[in-house]
């Protein structure tokens, strides 16, 4: 099942995971990436694919440098911010 998240200022909209709906970022297992949900210039169907597979993961706390911790790097898509 997926939440639909759409964020008022922007009016764009993100599928997330509904387990994960309130988190910002979400790993990929099989390639140790990380996708920030919030960034508008990602790719719905990235997340989509990632949602089919199965193989994603969250952090605690829901930060960069905590996925950074776990090995996990930002998806080059988002590395400019």
């Amino acid at each position: 099942m997926l939440v639909r998240v759409v964020d008022v200022a922007t009016m764009a909209a993100m599928a997330r995971p509904t387990r994960f709906e309130h988190f910002r970022y979400v790993g990929d297992k099989r390639t140790q990436v990380v996708y920030d949900m919030d960034d508008d210039s990602l790719d719905q169907g990235i997340i989509d694919a990632l949602i089919e597979s199965e193989a994603y993961t969250c952090f605690g706390p829901d930060t960069l440098p905590e996925a950074r911790n776990r090995c996990y790097r930002l998806w080059r898509g988002q590395q400019h911010h």
